[in-house]
């Protein structure tokens, strides 16, 4: 078994209050009043209070802005390009921001055999992996590799992969390190993929490092992991490519879909461990939106409190993609010194569920 010995996070400088961004979002979208209405209630019903990001527009009047033309309709809007070459810049740095969190003065970076990045909002090649290993200054020699394009689920199908590795290296230790910068690609025709988009994601980076259990440090050991595809859902959630940067859709439908399933998904989880639902202590769930987080407590039949730290996350930092799961379970682990039996999850495009269980 593996286990995760810490983890840390980073956040861009720019704190924007959802409130604010929603001025930003009136005036973009330049709708009628009747729309402003509309879009007032959803910012005001999202759970989220603040969210960050590397752009500082979202909460300054349009004379202030830098990153978009200040014109009413945003012409000329942002290319990919554009949008490309802040992801070099400011990804590289806030990745390093959470790895050294992570360590907290305790690890050493030549210590590191292994290197995962993961994202879904900006790619080149080289990329991140090796702008991270030369700003850590890791050993050349590390193994890396790359997690792109999977979306909010990719931190546990990462947390695999190092699973794997542990169990094969006994002396491994992996750093895993998500980035999104998700406020990048802010799209400005007001369909509701789009404002749906504009109301939830936010910028961030979290780091994990990842031992074989026969490690004397103590973190949390990862016992099984299980997903699961429904199918049924899979245009419902997606993330594709444009010229204007990346185009998210994201169906009202997603919350039916996990409510509906989830339970069944759950049960089939436990019982790949011979487990009862009954013995999960705690949970650690990504909080994609607040109805998704709501849908799951009706279909596990939670309480609001024990989704604490997935709701306090939504509420500071909105969702982060990939990076949103390792804040919650680092809330998590801080909270609770004592954990019997943990079960995490997240939801991505496919529509994907990826789950796991641990203990410490």
């Amino acid at each position: 078994m593996s286990k995760i010995i810490s983890i840390g996070t980073a956040v861009p400088t720019y704190c924007h209050q959802q409130m604010d961004i929603l001025h930003f979002m009136q005036q973009a979208y330049a709708g009628n009043e009747a729309d402003k209405r509309k879009i007032r209630f959803l910012y005001s019903q999202s759970g989220i209070q603040t969210r960050h990001s590397v752009i500082s527009d979202y909460s300054k009047p349009i004379q202030d802005w830098k990153f978009y033309a200040q014109t009413e309709n945003l012409d000329p809007f942002p290319s990919l390009e554009q949008r490309m070459e802040v992801f070099l810049k400011k990804a590289p740095s806030l990745s390093v921001d959470a790895i050294r969190n992570c360590f907290n003065h305790k690890h050493h970076p030549k210590d590191i055999t292994h290197l995962i990045t993961v994202s879904c909002t900006g790619m080149s090649a080289p990329g991140l992996d090796l702008q991270v290993m030369e700003l850590m200054d890791f050993k050349k020699n590390i193994f890396r590799t790359s997690i792109n394009f999977m979306g909010c689920y990719a931190a546990i199908h990462a947390l695999k992969l190092a699973d794997v590795i542990c169990k094969s290296e006994k002396k491994a230790q992996v750093v895993i390190v998500c980035t999104e910068l998700c406020t990048l690609h802010f799209q400005r025709e007001a369909t509701m993929d789009n404002i749906a988009s504009s109301l939830l994601f936010g910028d961030g980076s979290a780091a994990a490092l990842i031992t074989s259990d026969n490690n004397d440090a103590s973190g949390l050991t990862m016992d099984h992991f299980y997903s699961e595809v429904i199918t049924k859902g899979k245009r419902d959630m997606a993330w594709e490519l444009s010229s204007s940067g990346f185009l998210m859709t994201l169906s009202g439908y997603i919350p039916d879909l996990i409510e509906e399933d989830f339970k069944e998904l759950i049960d089939r989880a436990a019982k790949t461990q011979n487990i009862p639902i009954d013995s999960i202590t705690d949970w650690c769930i990504h909080p994609g939106g607040k109805r998704i987080l709501e849908a799951i407590e009706k279909s596990l039949t939670l309480e609001k409190d024990q989704l604490h730290a997935s709701y306090d996350v939504l509420k500071n930092y909105g969702n982060l993609s990939s990076a949103t799961i390792l804040f919650v379970l680092k809330q998590v682990m801080e909270k609770k010194k004592k954990i019997p039996k943990l079960m995490a999850a997240a939801f991505g495009p496919g529509l994907t569920i990826e789950t796991f269980t641990a203990h410490c």
